[in-house]
């Protein structure tokens, strides 16, 4: 699903989790069930029961159930952050590695939302109210991806393959291209169409200069 020579991850990739303990194993199980169904619909224990954990070992490694989202979140943006340095390892112009950036959100927010997909889309629209240490994370994340997308339009001019608009800050084109992308998920998953996407990923490629 994800190739890590010209793409970035979707909104969820279990297979990132080693299942090598039990905490590893919670994780990977809460990843999956709260992209499905949102962070409030599900409690602890469907996501003991679907572990095969029991309680004692979930309060062993997690003070509350908000701090088990922190931890998953956290994971998230780790592994993303993995997947941005691969991307930006690679040997193309710095226009390519914004397109694969993009491509690769525009393929995989198409066609509906499952857990493959949509763990950040969806706590964004959930969490910023009921949680003030997972929408601090979150922000965090968002923040983390913004900065490596300005550091690429940044070399895109120096390397003269992305256009350099007037009066125009690299961080503030990152913050727009990134605002647009995201809003335009939660509109897809609202109106199940693809359109919201197709409309940004034209808007994107024709600043990108392609």
């Amino acid at each position: 699903m994800f190739d890590t020579t010209t793409a970035v991850p979707s909104d969820n990739d279990p297979s990132n989790i080693t299942l090598s303990n039990t905490k590893a194993h919670l994780l990977a199980t809460g990843y999956k069930l709260i992209s499905q169904k949102g962070f409030t619909a599900v409690g602890i224990k469907q996501i003991l029961d679907t572990a095969g954990v029991p309680k004692g070992s979930f309060y062993h490694y997690f003070a509350s159930k908000e701090a088990f989202g922190e931890a998953i979140i956290n994971h998230y943006f780790t592994q993303y952050k993995k997947r941005l340095e691969i991307i930006g390892a690679q040997d193309v112009s710095a226009q390519q590695k914004l397109y694969d950036y993009f491509q690769n959100w525009y393929d995989t927010q198409q066609n509906g939302c499952d857990h493959e997909k949509c763990l950040v889309v969806k706590l964004s629209a959930e969490v910023a109210d009921i949680s003030e240490p997972m929408r601090k994370v979150l922000h965090a994340g968002y923040q983390q991806t913004i900065a490596w997308l300005a550091a690429q339009i940044k070399a895109g001019w120096a390397d003269n393959s992305v256009p350099h608009l007037d009066n125009i800050a690299a961080e503030s084109m990152a913050k727009r291209w990134y605002f647009a992308w995201l809003g335009a998920s939660l509109i897809a998953k609202i109106s199940q169409t693809n359109t919201p996407l197709a409309e940004v990923w034209q808007m994107t490629t024709t600043e990108m200069g392609r």
